[in-house]
């Protein structure tokens, strides 16, 4: 387990060396409101109140911003002719990992995912689009219950999800490029691990815990511990080596940072969000139950506009 790359020593760093001089992140700000087609498209759909109808860019803006903040922030970003097919997509992704949560019978959730999958084939026979976008959709056996039994099942699908939503992303940039798979690879995964570290407090209110098995085994640690909020080592031993795997993710990622096309680096700024929870998390000791940990960053949207300015991720 890779529990030595993420010190308890001290927080991690975010290098900024090299910054001459500061822009104003008010460019952000002015593309959300500049977004292609926000404003002339008549076509409407109806928001999920059903009081009100809207464009369908806006829908899929709207439904980013609350469900998926950094992915949209992330979005902004993005070269203007990527912008909206990237917004569609992550939308799309949201849709789809929404189908879990909000259905309280298995059988509605694969009556859901089965109108997913007859979308996108009526998608591709009636309007296919200019470029290829496939999503890989969440498998049946993913609307059970269960947590994963080992730390690879849960990169296996952090794969199957996230990486292949920033495969898209690369193919809407037009980048195709080996290094930038493997960083897009590891990188989904990073993504993948800190999601599933994020949403166990939501998860524990639900009663249930999707935590890798075999890390909370080798600690002593059971599901009624996370359920009830345990706070000894042995259960934030399990959170740090999780984190800690997230982290060798985001590190193999940068190793290719001097190969990968620079036209690649927008769709990585998720790096920005991931390093951040890493950081935050490793303040509080692995406390995943931390309430700092639920409170959303305010300098989130300057720290991607200067790692966009400085062409990091």
């Amino acid at each position: 387990m890779a529990a030595c790359v993420l010190g308890r020593g001290g927080p991690l760093r975010l290098a900024v060396a090299g910054m001459g001089r500061r822009r104003s992140p008010r460019g952000l700000w002015v593309r959300a409101r500049r977004l292609p087609g926000l404003a002339g498209s008549r076509r409407s759909v109806a928001a999920a109140s059903g009081s009100s109808a809207w464009s369908t860019d806006r829908y899929c803006l709207e439904l980013l911003r609350k469900r998926d903040y950094e992915g949209y922030l992330c979005s902004l970003l993005l070269p203007a002719e990527s912008r909206s097919s990237a917004f569609a997509l992550r939308a799309f992704n949201v849709e789809l990992a929404q189908v879990k949560d909000s259905v309280s019978e298995k059988t509605i959730g694969l009556m859901r995912m089965k109108f997913w999958k007859k979308t996108v084939d009526d998608i591709y026979c009636d309007n296919p689009p200019q470029q290829p976008v496939a999503l890989e959709l969440w498998k049946e056996k993913n609307l059970d219950d269960k947590a994963y039994r080992n730390i690879q099942e849960l990169e296996n699908y952090a794969e199957n999800t996230q990486s292949s939503l920033l495969y898209l992303t690369l193919e809407i940039l037009g980048v195709k490029d080996l290094r930038a798979d493997h960083a897009a690879s590891h990188i989904g995964k990073a993504q993948g691990i800190v999601t599933c570290l994020r949403a166990t407090p939501y998860h524990g209110s639900r009663r249930r815990v999707f935590l890798p098995m075999d890390i909370c085994m080798l600690h002593g640690v059971s599901q009624e511990d996370f359920l009830r909020k345990n706070q000894d080592k042995n259960v934030r031993d399990v959170i740090y080596d999780i984190a800690s795997q997230a982290h060798l993710h985001l590190k193999h990622a940068r190793s290719f940072h001097k190969s990968v096309p620079v036209k690649a680096f927008p769709a990585f700024l998720q790096t920005v969000a991931l390093e951040d929870y890493l950081k935050k998390i490793q303040q509080v000791d692995f406390d995943i139950f931390h309430p700092s940990l639920q409170q959303k960053n305010t300098l989130l949207p300057l720290s991607l506009y200067i790692q966009s300015w400085r062409k990091r991720y």
